[in-house]
């Protein structure tokens, strides 16, 4: 295993309480085969790195939390709004597993296109990329036991949470375009969310519907 991949491991073991499930996926998923060519040799250090059209992937440690406080289960399915490089779906389709599914979403066409061919590149077969406004959901395959949003929202979406099972779990950053919150809400069966705030992130805004910018 790359020494960086071992130590990020290493690190996550004696400080976090990440799943055996959640650090197998971590390790058999390249992440160098997320970014583009010229950050490989920066794919395991603990950092965001650009992508295309000014985005980026999130930084190992941000993506292994919200993978964690999605409580994932084998045949899961799950919704993602920001695709990005595929990476995060990567990671949770590994967990899910076979019978499991990940539906994700992304506005910018060159990044549909990216997170396509990274998926396939890493013989992911239970993750699916639409080029859309994820802020709608996704109703087709709805509904979803889990949710994640990798974008800044002022609020959870009103259709995601439409599309959320009862006693589903959504995840995602929460506040405005300068800092967020890392929420988890939990749908109760009245469809009101129950919240735990995770801490302080940076992440850039959505844009759609319910986003920053139509």
């Amino acid at each position: 295993m790359n020494t960086q991949k071992s130590m990020l491991t290493k690190f996550w073991t004696e400080r976090f309480l990440f799943t055996p499930a959640e650090l197998d996926a971590f390790t058999s998923v390249n992440r160098e085969d997320f970014v583009l060519e010229v950050t490989r040799g920066s794919a395991y250090d603990d950092m965001p790195l650009p992508i295309l059209r000014g985005k980026t992937i999130s930084q190992p440690t941000t993506v292994m939390l919200m993978t964690h406080a999605l409580e994932l289960e084998e045949g899961d399915k799950v919704f993602e709004v920001g695709a990005g490089s595929g990476y995060q779906s990567a990671i949770i389709a590994k967990i899910v597993g076979p019978k499991g599914k990940v539906v994700t979403t992304e506005v910018i066409p060159e990044l549909v296109q990216f997170a396509k061919a990274n998926l396939k590149k890493a013989g992911i077969s239970n993750a699916q990329v639409h080029e859309a406004d994820g802020s709608r959901g996704w109703e087709k395959d709805a509904p979803y036991d889990k949710i994640v949003i990798t974008a800044a929202c002022r609020e959870f979406p009103k259709p995601l949470i439409g599309q959320l099972k009862p006693e589903g779990i959504i995840v995602g950053p929460v506040g405005d375009a300068r800092e967020q919150e890392m929420v988890k809400g939990v749908k109760r069966k009245d469809g009101t969310l129950a919240y735990e705030f995770l801490g302080q992130f940076l992440f850039s805004p959505m844009v759609g519907k319910w986003g920053f910018e139509d």
